[in-house]
């Protein structure tokens, strides 16, 4: 199979952008986060933009698979498109806005968007559930964050 680089460049893309433009609106909120109660199992502050740098590439390669394939779903596209809204506007009502509880509701909403999007990507194009996996896992484990910062706060 050969690259399509301009397709693979801007399915990339988009989902570092929505990363991008999620830290910027939320840099101010990060300091407050810092100040809070956290679980025991919270990684360091380190580890969060790698995982999700990483987490967007692979949403941008799973992408890329659904958009190159033979049938291209444009549901399957729309389901993705939401999930990523979901994705950045989680972090505006937890760290900017301070609602743990309706972020971790808001969060189970944005794992179940992700579960539809694997699910409808992996029927058009087998190799996509390789790349969605850990977005799943990940997102599952912000949700016992979530909901701990939440008790804990």
């Amino acid at each position: 199979m050969k690259i399509q680089w301009k397709k693979l460049m801007l399915c990339l893309t988009i989902p570092l952008a929505v990363g991008g433009l999620s830290a910027l609106l939320t840099r101010t909120g990060m300091e407050s986060f810092a100040l809070i109660n956290k679980p025991s199992l919270t990684p360091p502050d380190w580890l969060f933009p790698v995982a999700w740098t990483i987490l967007y590439i692979f949403m941008g390669i799973a992408s890329y698979l659904v958009v190159i394939s033979e049938k291209p779903n444009r549901s399957a596209l729309t389901v993705y498109a939401i999930q990523l809204a979901f994705n950045l506007f989680w972090s505006i009502l937890f760290f900017n806005l301070k609602l743990y509880l309706f972020s971790f509701l808001w969060l189970i909403m944005l794992w179940l968007l992700i579960a539809a999007t694997a699910f409808l990507f992996h029927r058009i194009a087998k190799p996509t559930w390789y790349f969605l996996l850990p977005y799943l896992l990940w997102v599952a484990f912000a949700g016992y964050l979530n909901f701990a910062i939440y008790l804990l706060n």
